[in-house]
């Protein structure tokens, strides 16, 4: 099994956390840095732990700031990098002014084309604005991260663009998110904890980690009628194809 979005450098203990997730079946992690100093630390995560990649990018939140955007642009030639992201927009928070965000998602698709990875999406409470800006800037590879707009899902659908579903999809409330992934052929789907944050229901109150992925696929093995082991195995398959490692 794969957790494909977690945020390991914000966790007390990367290593244990790592080590609690391959007790639970979970062998490969993508960790994820959201500026600078994030890069670095998730960086320096993933070399010292086999399983586990990096992502790397600006987070919508960070768009007011003065950043290094070359440093971006070398990092991602580390082995260890597999994407862009997260990157996107965020109107919910608003952190950032809206016509930053806006730019700074853009460049980074430009490069994220230039290098030919994938870009991982942060899209929340700006579904109109994150589809017209992927639709003109972006043919590539696109993963949709903690999946929680079902106004998103034809384009996903149209353009194959992977849908990764987080522990949100397991609370009771989330009888939409199920009919999404009912929806989705099984070559798109991905899981990810986006932890430490959205621990699913089972463990809900609970510092998030990689090893609760596990009750994400059993929760989308339930609402799709399949085998939680076997979803998990085409989840994994996916998620190499999706982010170009074996």
């Amino acid at each position: 099994m794969i957790d494909t979005h977690a945020h390991l450098d914000a966790l007390d203990n990367p290593g244990e956390a790592v080590a609690r997730a391959r007790e639970a079946g979970v062998t490969r992690i993508i960790s994820v840095g959201t500026d600078p100093e994030s890069w670095r630390k998730t960086i320096a995560i993933a070399q010292e732990n086999d399983g586990v990649h990096a992502v790397i990018g600006l987070h919508p939140h960070e768009a007011a700031r003065e950043l290094d955007l070359e440093e971006l642009e070398r990092l991602l030639r580390h082995p260890k990098v597999v994407a862009v992201g997260e990157t996107g927009l965020d109107y919910y928070r608003d952190y950032a002014p809206r016509d930053a965000q806006a730019r700074l998602f853009v460049t980074q698709l430009e490069i994220a084309r230039e290098a030919r990875m994938p870009v991982v999406i942060h899209n929340r409470a700006a579904d109109d604005d994150t589809l017209s800006i992927l639709r003109r800037s972006f043919d590539g590879t696109v993963v949709l991260h903690c999946f929680s707009s079902v106004a998103l899902l034809d384009d996903a659908l149209e353009r194959g663009w992977y849908v990764s579903f987080a522990g949100n999809v397991t609370y009771r409330n989330a009888e939409d998110l199920r009919e999404a992934a009912r929806s989705l052929p099984a070559d798109l789907i991905l899981t990810e904890t986006d932890c430490p944050y959205l621990a699913p229901q089972p463990v809900r109150g609970k510092r998030n980690e990689p090893a609760y992925v596990v009750h994400t696929i059993e929760a989308l093995a339930e609402a799709r009628g399949e085998d939680a082991g076997e979803l998990g195995q085409r989840i994994d398959a996916n998620a190499a194809t999706a982010f170009g490692f074996s």
